[in-house]
């Protein structure tokens, strides 16, 4: 039997905790965490900001309580400050009163997640400047979003997490401004053929679009009072910071080997280049099946499965990941999209000779008038292999299902020409005879 110490417990490390505490409940768990909570669904912070859910509760799926009951350690408000690997201690300190904790361990879990990116723009300290990553960031804006003199709120960056904030603050009834360098929303996810249905979206809706516009300064006297860009400037009373985040890996100090973003890099069983150490979640690598190496895809899905993959080979049980696709997904304003793999610019950064096949048509044969909306898909695939690498689905039908068939395309090597004549059912109720899955497969070149 081992003693684990585990650094961190949100997605990541709760998954990692419950394996080893249902599973192995002979080994002993120390857990450190220096939040207040654990287990927030950072994802649900928008619903929540934008009166989609009715509070903040379902969002915490564990706690210290449920893991003490289990017989955990539990260090919450605790800052891990250094780590001995050669003796295998953690040091730690109280976030109140410093206290000093050392505790030893077999083996060693780093869970310690990421950090919103912070771009070196002055104003960026101002009071109503918000990032968001902890439950606490997301009940700060939703506090000033009740404040009467907060009218106008920039959203600076359009990945999923700007998008959907910019639909919450519009739906608390803010004028809302979106700032994104690139010329369009969600491009990291989706190709333009996707993206430009989204902007359109946002646009109907009242958010005001600022694309391929860089913002170069917050200022104020006090507190935020207007945004600058490369294009102008504009009176703003919020301002939300969601550019991306970066890895929170340096507590190791430089001993343990990195991928080029400063991820602790891992293998198919989460080992760090140290004996007895793995690291799991947003500050590791995964391994892309889409590019079959090494990678940072930083989701709460990933997080959770290297987390389950880590308990496991930490308790002496061998384990390894089955990779991961980076599949993810959203709904704004009703308007779904789904994604698995990689788009065609990612294809191409990847080294690949990209290609694509792509159909549109209503989701149910046109006899059907009732909730039967058109859906959008494409495919891509390498021209030289014809193996899939990624794809796209968008519709107001939810047709999120639908990205998983994809996701295992992508993790098998599956080619475009073995989806051509895929035994897909029909009935009108669900679908058309004429599937634009089986549709966009036999219209690949």
């Amino acid at each position: 039997m081992s003693k684990i110490v585990l650094i961190g417990a949100n997605h990541a490390g709760t998954a990692a905790a419950n394996t080893i505490l249902d599973t192995y409940p002979g080994n002993e768990l120390v857990v450190f965490d220096r939040n207040d909570n654990i287990s927030y669904l950072g994802c649900g912070t928008a619903l929540y900001i934008g009166r989609q859910i009715d509070g903040v509760d379902g969002l915490f799926y564990s706690s210290k309580e449920k893991l003490e009951a289990k017989k955990a350690k539990v260090y919450l408000e605790t800052e891990v400050t250094r780590i001995d690997f050669a003796a295998r201690k953690v040091y730690a300190k109280a976030v109140k009163g410093g206290m000093e904790i050392v505790e030893g361990y077999d083996k060693l879990i780093l869970a310690t997640g990421s950090l919103p990116i912070t771009p070196k723009i002055p104003g960026l300290d101002l009071p109503n400047v918000e990032y968001v990553k902890l439950f606490q960031n997301g009940r700060r804006i939703d506090t000033l979003m009740n404040e009467a003199n907060i009218k106008n709120i920039a959203v600076v960056g359009a990945g999923y997490i700007g998008v959907e904030l910019a639909e919450a603050a519009k739906r608390r009834g803010k004028n809302v401004l979106l700032f994104e360098a690139e010329n369009t929303s969600l491009a990291s996810y989706y190709d333009d053929w996707f993206t430009h249905d989204m902007d359109k979206v946002l646009a109907d809706k009242g958010v005001e679009l600022h694309f391929g516009e860089l913002v170069k300064a917050v200022k104020g006297n006090g507190k935020v009072e207007s945004v600058e860009t490369n294009k102008g400037e504009y009176p703003i009373d919020l301002v939300i910071m969601a550019i991306g985040f970066r890895p929170n890996a340096v507590l190791d100090g430089g001993a343990l080997e990195h991928f080029a973003n400063g991820a602790y890099k891992v293998n198919l069983r989460q080992e760090t280049s140290a004996n007895g150490v793995y690291a799991i979640g947003d500050c590791a690598t995964v391994f892309s099946n889409a590019v079959k190496n090494s990678a940072y895809i930083a989701l709460a899905t990933n997080a959770v499965r290297s987390g389950i993959v880590a308990g496991h080979n930490a308790c002496g049980t061998p384990l390894e990941s089955a990779g991961v696709q980076g599949s993810n997904g959203i709904c704004i304003f009703g308007y779904k999209m789904v994604s698995t793999g990689l788009n065609l610019k990612a294809a191409e950064k990847a080294g690949f000779s990209p290609a694509y096949t792509q159909f549109e048509d209503t989701q149910k044969p046109a006899f059907i008038k009732e909730d039967n909306h058109t859906v959008k898909i494409r495919i891509v695939y390498d021209k030289n292999t014809r193996r899939i690498v990624g794809a796209q689905m968008a519709s107001y039908q939810d047709i999120s299902m639908g990205i998983h068939l994809f996701s295992l395309a992508v993790e098998e090597g599956i080619t475009i020409d073995k989806l051509k004549l895929l035994d897909i059912f029909f009935l009108p109720h669900f679908n058309q005879p004429y599937n634009y899955i089986t549709m966009a497969a036999l219209s690949a070149p």
